[in-house]
């Protein structure tokens, strides 16, 4: 079970979840399970004036931003998936980037980035290495199974990204 991606060439931000989750699997909604904290922290940086809804996700394009995933296939959680799912997915991700050439990309999971791209120390936050002109981001996990990050501490980091764009 995939959903499509929200994409358009050009973008100011693409960002990238871990995968989809079950609910989103079954809505073909990103970011759709009530828990998740994904379209509040959006909203309350600033990237919309109003909180959307996983059903308006094809809003997003006309503010210039989009979704898509590490890796496509749903899950209950993202410790499902395996090192090469994440690795392959890295490798898919690249090259959609090189596709669409946003002016950044933001990988929503550290743990996800770390294993897809083969960093192991990367820190939340803009990264030193991009993809072509594309910026990358690491940015915590909005799933609200994530108990590291209150909304508020995500909404910082959402903010800091949008404050650099």
């Amino acid at each position: 079970m995939t959903i499509p991606d929200i994409t358009a060439p050009g973008l100011r931000v693409l960002f990238c979840g871990i995968n989809p989750g079950l609910w989103s699997g079954a809505t073909g909604q990103h970011f759709a399970r009530p828990g998740n904290r994904f379209w509040p922290a959006l909203h309350r940086s600033g990237f919309t004036e109003r909180q959307l809804r996983p059903d308006e996700q094809r809003d997003l394009l006309g503010l210039g931003l989009g979704i898509t995933n590490v890796v496509a296939r749903a899950t209950a959680k993202a410790d499902e998936l395996t090192a090469d799912e994440f690795r392959q997915g890295g490798e898919a991700l690249v090259e959609r980037v090189a596709r669409l050439r946003p002016q950044v990309l933001a990988v929503l999971g550290l743990g996800a980035y770390r294993t897809a791209f083969g960093r192991p120390r990367t820190a939340v936050g803009r990264q030193p290495d991009g993809l072509g002109d594309t910026d990358v981001w690491v940015l915590p996990n909005p799933s609200g199974l994530n108990a590291h990050y209150t909304l508020d501490a995500l909404a910082a980091e959402f903010a800091a990204l949008r404050e650099a764009l």
